[in-house]
C-alpha cells in the first residue's frame, strides 16, 4: 500500500493510505484512540481534530473538522492535532482543565471531540470579550456539532465560558503567525481505487477528461457519509477544492464572486455580513465542524433537493460559473438543476464560482424547518429577497428546497407579490400559492401536508417580522 505524510501532534508520520481511507481510521491505527467514531456521518463530533490551514494572511488558522469525513489523500502533508496533542495529564490544555474541574465529562466518549472544538474557538484570533453575549467572547456555536449523551450541556458551556486567552507560550497560538502547510499534489493508486489531488486546474481537467465518471471531491462532507455508511467507492476520485481558480473572492460594482472551493466558514469570514441573507443562512448550515470543510461547489455539485445553499442562492438570483475543456460558461442557478440530483454540468466540467448580482434586495430571510434548529437536514428551506418601495413590492425572489425533485423558484408566489401593496392581504394570497408550489413528498422527516403548511407559514412569518421591526425596505 502507498503511504502519505502527515504531521500529527508535532511529529512527522508516514501512514498507509488507500483511495477511500479516512483520517479518523488512520489516526486510530496510529494509536490515537482519543478520536472516536460515534456516527460516521459528521453529526456527533467525537472524531474532531484540528487542521492547520492558511488564514489568507500568510499565517495559520486552526480549524476543527470531522476526521471521519476527511479523505486521507486530501490532507497529504497536513499538520493535524488530536485531543492527545493538546495536553497531557501532567499539563492539561485549558479546555481539558476547565471541562474537568466543572464536571463537563461523564462517560468521556465525547470529551476529546468537545476539547478539540473548544480549543479551535479558544485559538480564534479575533475572539474578543463581549462577543456572542459571552464575557470571554466564546461562541457556543463552535460546539454545535458536538453531541453529549450523558453529562448535559450546562457544565460544558460553563467550561467554555471560563476559558481565557492563550498564553504567549502556547505553541498552537504561536503557530498562528507561521505559514500553514501548502496543499501538495497527491496521486494514490490503490486496490480500492485511485485518488488524485492535481497540482493545477489544467491537470484536473485532463484527469476529468480521461475519467468522465470520476468523483469530484470538494470538502467531502457528503461523499464521506456515502463512503462510511453506504460503502460507496469510486474508481477515480479527483480533489479540487485547493485549486486557486476555485478560491476566488471578488467584490465588484455589479456582483460578488464567491469561489466554489472555499469552505463555508472561509466565505462567512470573507463576506463579513455583506450579504445579510447568507449571514442568516451560514449558522443554520449543519455545524461549525461541517462548515469548516463543506464548500459551495460541493453543495451545488451534489444537487440534492434538500441542500441548504440553493434556496438562499436562488433568492439572490445567483448564477454558477462552470469551467471545462471548452472554456468557461455561466448558468443562472434557476436553470442549473434539471432533475433529481441532475444538473447542466457536463462530464469534465467543474463548478468554479458562484456570482451574486448587486445591489442586494433589502428585505431578506432564510427559513429552515427541521427537527432540530441546528445541525440537521431540512424538511423545508426557504430563501427570500424582496424590494418594497413606497409600500409596494417591486421585486420578489423566493427559493425553495425540500418540496420537489430539485430546488426551485416559487414563480407564482413571486408574481402574486410583485406590483402589489406589502400588506397582510397580499401576503396571505401569495402564501396560499406558495403552499401549492412543488410536489412535496411524505417521508420520515415530514409529511407533504406539513411541508405545504410550512411554506405558507414561512411567508406569513416574513411579513409579520417585517412589520414588527417597522422597517421601510428598499425606500
Amino acid at each position: 500500500m502507498q503511504t502519505l505524510n502527515l504531521t500529527v501532534n508535532g511529529q512527522p508520520r508516514e501512514v498507509p493510505a488507500g483511495a477511500h481511507t479516512n483520517l479518523l481510521n488512520t489516526l486510530r491505527a496510529q494509536g490515537l484512540t482519543g478520536c472516536k467514531e460515534g456516527c460516521a456521518e459528521g453529526e456527533c463530533g467525537a472524531c474532531a481534530v484540528l487542521i492547520a490551514r492558511d488564514d489568507g494572511q500568510g499565517g495559520t488558522r486552526w480549524d476543527s473538522v470531522n476526521a471521519c469525513l476527511v479523505t486521507l489523500g486530501a490532507v497529504d502533508g497536513a499538520d493535524v492535532v488530536t485531543g492527545e496533542g493538546l495536553g497531557s495529564p501532567a499539563a492539561l490544555h485549558p479546555a481539558q482543565r476547565e471541562l474537568a474541574v466543572r464536571g463537563g465529562s461523564q462517560c468521556g466518549y465525547c470529551t476529546p471531540g468537545f476539547v478539540v472544538s473548544m480549543a479551535a474557538e479558544y485559538l480564534r484570533p479575533d475572539r474578543v470579550d463581549g462577543q456572542h453575549g459571552a464575557a470571554n467572547g466564546f461562541d457556543l456555536h463552535a460546539l454545535s456539532g458536538n453531541l453529549c449523551r450523558c453529562t448535559g450541556y450546562r457544565p460544558i458551556a460553563d467550561a467554555a465560558y471560563a476559558l481565557g486567552t492563550p498564553e504567549a507560550a502556547d505553541p498552537l497560538a504561536a503557530r498562528r503567525t507561521q505559514p500553514a502547510p501548502a496543499p501538495r499534489p497527491t496521486a494514490l493508486i490503490a486496490p480500492d481505487g485511485a485518488f488524485h489531488r492535481p497540482a493545477t486546474l489544467a491537470d484536473a481537467l485532463t484527469l476529468l477528461a480521461a475519467h468522465p465518471d470520476a468523483k469530484v471531491l470538494s470538502g467531502g462532507t457528503d461523499w464521506g457519509v456515502e463512503v462510511n455508511l453506504r460503502h460507496a467507492r469510486a474508481a477515480v476520485t479527483v480533489a479540487v477544492d485547493h485549486l486557486p481558480e476555485l478560491r476566488v473572492f471578488e467584490e465588484r460594482a455589479d456582483s460578488l464572486l464567491l469561489g466554489a472551493g472555499y469552505s463555508l466558514s472561509d466565505l462567512e469570514r470573507r463576506l463579513d455580513g455583506r450579504v445579510p441573507l447568507l449571514s442568516q443562512w451560514f449558522p443554520q448550515f449543519a455545524s461549525r465542524l461541517i462548515r469548516n470543510s463543506a464548500t459551495l461547489g460541493g453543495n451545488l455539485g451534489t444537487a440534492s433537493p434538500i441542500g441548504d445553499s440553493p434556496p438562499a442562492l436562488l433568492a439572490l438570483d445567483a448564477s454558477v460559473q462552470l469551467i471545462g475543456p471548452d472554456g468557461a460558461r455561466e448558468v443562472p442557478l434557476a436553470d442549473y438543476f434539471t432533475g433529481y440530483r441532475q444538473t447542466v454540468r457536463q462530464p469534465g466540467e467543474l463548478i468554479a464560482a458562484v456570482r451574486i448580482p448587486l445591489p442586494l434586495s433589502p428585505l431578506t430571510a432564510f427559513h429552515k424547518i427541521a427537527k432540530r434548529r441546528f445541525d440537521d437536514i431540512s424538511s423545508v428551506a426557504v430563501g427570500y429577497a424582496l424590494d418594497v418601495r413606497g409600500g409596494v413590492v417591486t421585486r420578489a425572489r423566493i427559493g425553495l428546497g425540500g418540496v420537489a425533485a430539485t430546488p426551485l423558484r416559487a414563480h407564482e408566489a413571486e408574481a402574486a407579490l410583485e406590483g402589489q401593496p406589502w400588506t397582510e392581504a397580499t401576503v396571505r394570497a401569495a402564501a396560499r400559492l406558495l403552499g401549492q408550489t412543488g410536489t412535496p413528498l411524505s417521508d420520515h422527516r415530514a409529511s407533504a401536508a406539513y411541508r405545504a403548511a410550512m411554506l405558507e407559514q414561512s411567508l406569513l412569518k416574513l411579513w409579520f417580522e417585517s412589520q414588527s421591526t417597522e422597517q421601510e425596505v428598499g425606500a
